[in-house]
């Protein structure tokens, strides 16, 4: 398998995945024309994809579904609650192009074996994915205000991970927010910090090679050096040393990853 983070951030996520058969998205947050420009960064189209995986109805995961679905007749797999909360903002979905992907199960797409797992998170019915083919996998866990021990069962020994580290809980609390919208960021059905992040890194990443992706930064209120140096740190306090087998990269609001084999 191969992946690129296409885009991550309060301002539109979208993460690519292929094999050498098909490919698929996971969320697309951004406009159509967004989406064309960034798949041309990482000589892909669009018009390739298999299949649309959604996430969660919040805008910034799901503005771009509909546009896409419908230029390029691609499916669209959510589970029937978000269906429901998303349907009045993407769209009309032709039926053809309209499949249930429900929580906590898994399909099999030639060699890719995909499940979904629930997470903790301000949405109706929120889950995300795992992607595994012949002995590798990939984890896309973004959108929790913590992880649990059964989402840790789920996502142990990626090969792989996009893994949310949303905020430094210093700069949240000095920033100009709502009390409630910072609240409702630090509640259990937020945002994960760096140092929460990175906790649960330790807890679910083998002593094997392993590619961790940091994702969903807030504009506001976290810095890529920050979230790398945070995690790095928390992880070492866990015994865990970045760079030994363990590697981080940056993600960003409108710029892909690298086409990266898993």
């Amino acid at each position: 398998m191969r992946f690129s983070v296409l885009a991550s951030g309060s301002t539109g996520n979208a993460i690519y995945v292929e094999n050498d058969e098909q490919s698929f998205i996971v969320d697309v947050g951004l406009s159509g024309k967004k989406m064309e420009e960034l798949f041309a960064k990482i000589d892909r189209s669009a018009k390739q994809l298999n299949g649309i995986l959604v996430t969660h109805e919040h805008s910034d995961h799901i503005k771009g579904v509909g546009v896409l679905a419908r230029r390029y007749q691609i499916p669209v797999y959510a589970n029937e609650k978000t269906w429901q909360a998303m349907s009045p903002h993407i769209g009309e979905i032709p039926s053809d192009l309209r499949y249930h992907f429900n929580m906590e199960t898994t399909r099999t797409f030639g060699s890719i074996d995909i499940s979904s797992f629930a997470v903790s998170h301000d949405a109706v019915d929120p889950m995300f994915y795992t992607f595994q083919e012949d002995g590798r996998k990939l984890t896309v866990i973004t959108d929790t205000g913590y992880v649990s021990d059964r989402m840790k069962g789920m996502i142990a020994a990626s090969d792989a991970y996009v893994f949310e580290s949303n905020h430094d809980v210093g700069m949240l609390q000095m920033c100009g927010y709502p009390w409630s919208t910072k609240r409702r960021i630090l509640s259990d059905l937020g945002h994960v910090s760096n140092e929460d992040a990175a906790v649960a890194m330790s807890e679910v990443i083998a002593e094997k090679q392993t590619q961790i992706y940091l994702a969903h930064l807030s504009k506001d209120n976290n810095m890529k050096d920050l979230a790398r140096m945070s995690v790095t740190q928390t992880l070492k306090s866990c015994d865990v040393i970045v760079g030994e087998y363990v590697h981080l990269h940056d993600t960003d609001a409108n710029e892909p990853t690298p086409l990266v084999t898993v």
